[in-house]
């Protein structure tokens, strides 16, 4: 969304006691940032195909997001900052699905029981296996210690 916009947005929902705040997203784009009580931010934003949507970030993290509002590509700004004002940044919905140890079909799960950090595959400066079939090296300042 555009500058103006967003700052009409941001206007209107400090007015209604939300900390709003204005973000860059890019160089010609802006949307609505929120701080949320439980730590975090709410960062909101508005194309004109794809509607309402947010990510949900804390410490730089991207913890989850809001799903997309129906309807929203049509909203006025009235309706923009009623839904915004009104969302409720779950802790428990915005939380990745627990493991149930069973993979779809039916076989065992990968890792199960051992946490995932940063929710990838690999920890820390470790390159996978077919990098290093491949003679791929890691710089030396971040290869492990033998």
């Amino acid at each position: 969304m555009d500058e103006d916009r967003a700052g009409r947005l941001v206007s209107s929902l400090r007015a209604r006691g939300v900390m709003a705040h204005l973000a860059h997203l890019g160089v010609y784009q802006c949307g609505v940032q929120i701080v949320l009580a439980e730590g975090g931010e709410a960062i909101w934003d508005i194309d004109g195909v794809l509607g309402l949507r947010a990510e949900v970030v804390e410490d730089g993290v991207l913890v989850g997001f809001v799903p997309h509002v129906r309807g929203s590509e049509t909203f006025t700004e009235e309706q923009l900052v009623a839904t915004i004002a009104a969302t409720r940044y779950d802790k428990e919905g915005l939380r990745p699905p627990v493991d149930t140890g069973t993979a779809p079909d039916g076989g065992a799960g990968v890792d199960v029981g051992r946490p995932r950090p940063y929710g990838g595959r690999f920890s820390g400066p470790a390159l996978p296996r077919w990098a290093a079939r491949r003679g791929l090296r890691l710089p030396w300042r971040l290869r492990r210690p033998r």
